[in-house]
């Protein structure tokens, strides 16, 4: 299935203006980058990945809306998944993209 392309939308009209800014398809989603870090990425089904410092994941997750994102079953640390009614709301939607950005902005820009 394809990435949700209203969330998708949703995203760029918030993380536009932001410097070092690219966009590239993977996990079946559409990533956004920043300085060539993942920050989030809208998913199927209205689900959005968002990249998170491993120490702060866990805190984060509730059980319902917000879990570990898995690949091949396994739990990826630093990664969260939140279902799509979790982000309804433009600020969730906000809250979760700024909890991205700010992990992302973290880390040295890749080359």
């Amino acid at each position: 299935m394809a990435y949700d392309e209203v969330l998708a939308q949703r995203l760029h009209d918030l993380l536009d203006n932001e410097p070092g800014l690219s966009t590239r398809a993977m996990f079946g989603g559409l990533g956004f980058m920043l300085d060539g870090h993942m920050a989030v990425a809208a998913g199927s089904g209205g689900s959005l990945m968002v990249r998170v410092d491993p120490a702060d994941g866990e805190a984060w997750t509730d059980g319902e809306s917000v879990g570990p994102m898995e690949m091949r079953g396994r739990a990826m640390a630093g990664w969260l998944l939140v279902d799509g009614p979790e982000l309804a709301e433009d600020e969730r939607l906000r809250l979760w993209v700024g909890r991205g950005v700010e992990f992302a902005r973290s880390l040295p820009p890749k080359q």
